[in-house]
């Protein structure tokens, strides 16, 4: 079970990022995925399937093809943001690369026309009207579904920091919220979020998916938004937990860093060592006060439980996945973009710094800058 030490070049991974669609001058998200799909097709390099469209009309989704390094992972990503902003700029909009709504308008944004996302609002309206919110997945792929479960319980406690990584949402409804990752805090409100059980194989993964599915309350597995699942869609292990990144820099860091935990966490699995697993409490405490403090303050340090200064919590985690960025190549890279993050902040701390600096305008070239 799980990768062997030779193995780690052969693991893949994918991203998705999911953008805003927002007005030019005010910043308030405009429903308008149908024109940004339909310029967007006509631009060169751009395959329909690598954009789509998501929950509500005001956001739209890119996703890589399978990737084998970070190097392409960037190129992808960089391909898309520069192509898919300038369709936006076709459709009289910007592509917003943040987490969260800065500002909102005084009517809701309709969802898209999936029959799915029509029953979702009328089951839960108001919830879903304030799902102007975006994140980034990273699918790293996985040898089968038992090895990936017993990974997905072993990267569980360090999910928080990548919350915290992550944390790209602090202004809501033209307000700052306090938090680092606004983000966070709204997908909390849904029946199945936050940090996921631990599972210890494929067979317990299965069985706890199964008894929130009995209860009803949960409609299908697409519903359940833990900070990392496996995917019913492909052969991969899903983290979920970062707000989508202010820039391609940032994502092809955190992207490094989710492949690296998910090798880590299949390594110990081959070798049968003890999984770390402290109390869901403890994990959603953690989870919240990452989501709240992002990386200014202490982080709550996963072998301990007790608070320890952010940029100390977050070298353990580039510690502990060490082995595995080295075999990956990406050691140097990673290490560097933490670096930046923990140095020149998240994307939160910059959103705050544009605000201060040139109000709304230079916030807006922050986070959707008009394509050259």
């Amino acid at each position: 079970m799980g990768y062997p030490l030779s193995m780690t070049a052969d693991v893949t991974l994918g991203v998705e990022e999911e953008f805003l669609l927002l007005d030019r001058q005010t910043g308030i998200p405009v429903p308008r995925v149908g024109q940004v799909r339909e310029a967007a097709d006509q631009q060169p390099g751009l395959e329909r399937e690598e954009v789509d469209s998501e929950l509500l009309q005001a956001q739209i989704e890119i996703a890589t093809p399978i990737c084998s390094d970070l190097d392409e992972v960037s190129s992808h990503l960089t391909r898309y943001r520069q192509t898919v902003a300038g369709a936006a700029r076709a459709a009289d909009c910007r592509l917003a690369s943040t987490g969260g709504a800065p500002v909102s308008g005084q009517v809701s944004v309709p969802v898209t026309g999936e029959r799915r996302y029509h029953e979702i609002h009328a089951d839960v309206a108001r919830l879903v009207d304030e799902q102007l919110i975006c994140g980034m997945h990273i699918h790293v792929a996985v040898p089968d579904r038992e090895a990936g479960a017993a990974a997905l319980g072993r990267l569980r406690p360090w999910l928080p920091v990548l919350v915290a990584l992550g944390a790209n949402s602090p202004f809501w409804e033209g307000r700052d919220t306090g938090f680092a990752s606004w983000r966070t805090v709204v997908f909390g409100r849904w029946p199945v979020s936050g940090p996921p059980p631990f599972f210890s194989g494929a067979s317990h993964y299965e069985e706890r998916v199964a008894a929130l599915l009995a209860t009803g309350v949960v409609a299908d597995r697409h519903q359940l938004y833990w900070h990392a699942r496996l995917s019913d869609d492909y052969p991969t292990l899903e983290v979920r937990a970062p707000d989508v990144q202010v820039d391609v820099g940032s994502a092809v860091t955190i992207a490094g860093i989710a492949r690296g935990l998910v090798v880590t966490a299949l390594r110990e699995g081959r070798r049968g060592a003890r999984a770390l697993d402290p109390p869901a409490s403890v994990l959603e405490a953690a989870g919240w006060h990452a989501a709240r403090r992002g990386l200014t303050a202490d982080l709550v340090e996963p072998r301990t439980a007790t608070p320890a200064p952010a940029a100390d919590v977050v070298w353990a985690l580039v510690e502990r996945i060490t082995p595995a960025l080295k075999e990956l190549g990406d050691l140097d890279r990673v290490t560097a973009g933490v670096q930046r993050l923990v140095n020149e902040g998240t994307g939160a701390e910059r959103q705050r710094a544009a605000l201060v600096k040139g109000g709304t305008e230079e916030l807006l070239g922050l986070i959707a800058p008009e394509p050259c």
